[in-house]
């Protein structure tokens, strides 16, 4: 499976930026997949993830801002993010695995990673 992300830049403090992930490859009817974020030094955390049955899980940080949302068809995971602040700012990655994952936030549940883009809110 390939992750290729896109859609990140520069914003604004409030304004808004919706990240997309192309998904390539083989894939499953069982899977998760999520958005992570890494600051300078700081170890990658996860943001949002959405299972194949649609169930979503937000960080605290971000719910209420951010919404991610999964076209099936078109393979693509996006994350919505509304209401940007300058903490905000990192580099974003688009992440999945197959199977049930019982902790969709956290980093190690997952095998396959996208490159990452970069978002700054100033």
């Amino acid at each position: 499976v390939q992750l290729v992300e896109s859609g990140g830049g520069s914003v604004q403090a409030g304004g808004s930026l919706r990240l997309s992930c192309a998904a390539s490859g083989a894939t499953q009817d069982d899977y998760c997949m999520g958005w992570f974020r890494q600051f300078p030094g700081k170890e990658r955390e996860g943001v949002a993830a959405i299972d194949s049955h649609g169930t979503t899980t937000y960080a605290d940080s971000v719910k209420g801002r951010f919404a991610i949302s999964k076209d099936n068809d078109k393979k693509i995971l996006s994350l919505q993010m509304n209401s940007l602040t300058p903490e905000d700012t990192a580099m974003y990655y688009c992440a999945g695995n197959y199977g049930t994952i019982y902790l969709p936030l956290r980093r190690a549940e997952y095998g396959y990673w996208g490159q990452g883009t970069q978002v700054t809110v100033s």
